[in-house]
């Protein structure tokens, strides 16, 4: 099976599971990777987060309940995972924008998010240059956002005072691998802790967070063109072209940007695929 169809298979899974608690490391197997590459995988390749499909899914199939049945809100919020029905009615009138109470009436607009399909997409016309490193242990000290997972943008509040924060990381900046860092670790529900960072060897001040990095193998590319849409083409292209045809898939520790305007390299923590 090809990556598309692997992708698919795990996308009958989570549909298969919508109303139960969903196995997570099985719907990985199926595609042949890791959870959490696959995790990533899905969200570069889908444009959402694996966590907001599913939320949409179940917020999707649960107004077709509300709708076409007599279960009581409180049932159809357990049905489809959620703890009490105030959690459930939050979530559903975000997505829907009208309390899940007032479905029956028949002029009430809803959303329907379909299942969704990978299908196959011409690529490979142009070439990706990228380089091994192999690193040991290091520790970042820098200003830390965690970056909820939903919708489908990134866009973390630190980043409108990027150019101070990186000033007051700077004299932290004492290894010869110099420079700031944009430092990503997806965390087990999807969420995102960021950091603007530098590696040092001092202490950490009260006022940043530090963040301790493990020996890995490396996979470093080159974001050419105007940023931040070279940048973003450039991740896009490491998931959907150079991953499924490397033999390697994403380790489990944070990816991260190295770089300025002139020259910005992606660090992508790998291992060889078993």
């Amino acid at each position: 099976m090809d990556l598309f169809e692997n992708m698919n298979a795990a996308v009958s899974y989570i549909e298969a599971h919508l109303d139960e608690e969903i196995n997570y490391e099985e719907v990985a197997k199926i595609t042949c990777f890791s959870e959490h590459h696959f995790k990533r995988m899905f969200s570069f390749i889908a444009g959402i987060s694996l966590t907001e499909y599913v939320r949409r899914r179940r917020l999707t199939l649960a107004a077709f309940v509300l709708k076409e049945s007599d279960m009581r809100v409180i049932d159809v919020a357990i049905k489809y995972g959620y703890n009490s029905p105030d959690s459930f009615s939050r979530a559903f009138q975000t997505l829907h924008e009208v309390a899940p109470s007032s479905v029956k009436n028949s002029d009430v607009p809803l959303k329907a998010y379909p299942r969704m399909t990978f299908q196959i997409s011409i690529k490979g016309d142009v070439e990706m240059n990228y380089r091994f490193v192999e690193k040991e242990a290091f520790t970042i000290v820098g200003k830390k956002e965690t970056v909820v997972s939903s919708g489908t943008e990134f866009n973390p509040k630190i980043w409108e005072h990027i150019e101070e924060i990186e000033e007051n990381v700077k004299p932290y900046d004492n290894t010869s691998f110099s420079g700031i860092l944009h430092v990503s670790l997806t965390k087990e529900n999807g969420d995102i802790d960021y950091y603007i960072a530098t590696v040092t060897t001092k202490p950490c001040p009260k006022e940043l967070e530090h963040l301790e990095i493990s020996p890995q193998t490396w996979a470093v590319f080159q974001a050419t063109g105007e940023m931040p849409d070279a940048l973003l083409k450039t991740w896009e292209r490491v998931y959907t072209e150079w991953f499924p045809t490397s033999g390697y898939e994403l380790a489990e520790a944070p990816e991260f940007v190295k770089g300025n305007d002139i020259k910005t390299e992606i660090w992508v923590p790998v291992k060889k695929k078993k």
